[in-house]
């Protein structure tokens, strides 16, 4: 029988990696007139207006220990993250960063390993998964380019890909306490905000209403800002809190896939074969991922049953 919870946790995840993975172009257009700092900031801005009007009621913490979770999902999912991801952009490759950013899974999988005792274990199936999409990503993002290692780059993505893996899993952590998703994703986004003003003193921010009124940078900041941000995030810390943070994020694998789909679509790019191959390969590494990871869970439900 089809767990219809389980089924909405899978297409909600779907969903955000669709949206996350056509962002690059909103990004950038809008990069010809902001700096990295100021799209970021005004994202997430216009995201915390949207859930504020959308849900208004506030939510009221049981204990400051669930704050300070709060507060750490604020600063490594909504600041850090995004930060540590455009300051790599401008010292390595989009190619070097996308890849890097793909083995966030992993980082996931093997802190919930270590520090979530009941979450899914890094089992064969996973690792086997990971490699196969891992090589996928690889051929997809140096399909046109050539592969050049740059380490103060190259080592900002890790870290950003650490720091993704560990808001995973406060998020698992706060899907525990039981608030409503969106409540949630408004505190998270409300501290993300706040840690992010002193870095505004320190990059280049220098916003400019006047630019911002355009028709075309307004609606891609909307876009961000109402897609990738509000709407997003709120799906995928709720497929976080029914799948599980291992399970939810091996569909960042997906990310290259829709970029290269979208592509083709929108900017006319013609696929090279690497690409191809890439894509399937990426594919069949997230079904081999997620596959495992269902069996897994289903062994358990039935161990419980009897």
């Amino acid at each position: 029988m089809i767990d219809k919870k389980i089924t909405m946790g899978h297409i909600t995840a779907l969903i955000t990696i669709v949206i996350w993975g056509t962002t690059f172009i909103s990004t950038k257009i809008l990069l010809a007139d902001f700096t990295p700092i100021e799209i970021l900031f005004f994202r997430f801005l216009l995201g915390l207006f949207v859930l504020i009007a959308v849900y208004p009621k506030r939510l009221r913490i049981k204990d400051k220990k669930q704050e300070l979770t709060f507060a750490a999902a604020g600063l490594c999912g909504i600041c850090l993250y995004y930060l540590l991801e455009n300051i790599a952009l401008t010292y390595t490759t989009a190619s070097n960063v996308g890849v890097i950013i793909s083995v966030a899974p992993f980082f996931t999988a093997s802190l919930s390993h270590v520090f979530l005792k009941t979450e899914e274990k890094l089992k064969a199936g996973f690792i086997t998964g990971f490699i196969v999409a891992m090589t996928g990503i690889c051929l997809i993002s140096f399909s046109g380019s050539e592969l050049k290692l740059n380490p103060v780059g190259d080592i900002l993505a890790v870290i950003a890909a650490f720091v993704w893996a560990v808001y995973s899993l406060l998020m698992r952590k706060i899907s525990r306490y039981g608030y409503n998703t969106i409540q949630t994703t408004r505190r998270i986004f409300t501290y993300g905000i706040l840690f992010m003003l002193p870095f505004l003193f320190i990059f280049d921010f220098h916003p400019d209403f006047q630019k911002i009124a355009k028709p075309e940078y307004a609606l891609n900041l909307i876009y961000l800002g109402l897609g990738a941000s509000a709407l997003c995030f709120v799906t995928w810390n709720y497929a976080v809190k029914v799948l599980g943070a291992v399970e939810t994020s091996v569909y960042i694998y997906m990310v290259p896939v829709i970029t290269v789909v979208t592509s083709i679509a929108v900017l006319k790019e013609e696929i090279t074969w690497m690409a191809a191959i890439g894509t399937g390969l990426t594919l069949i590494g997230l079904l081999l991922s997620e596959s495992r990871l269902i069996f897994k869970k289903r062994e358990k439900q039935n161990e419980c049953r009897e």
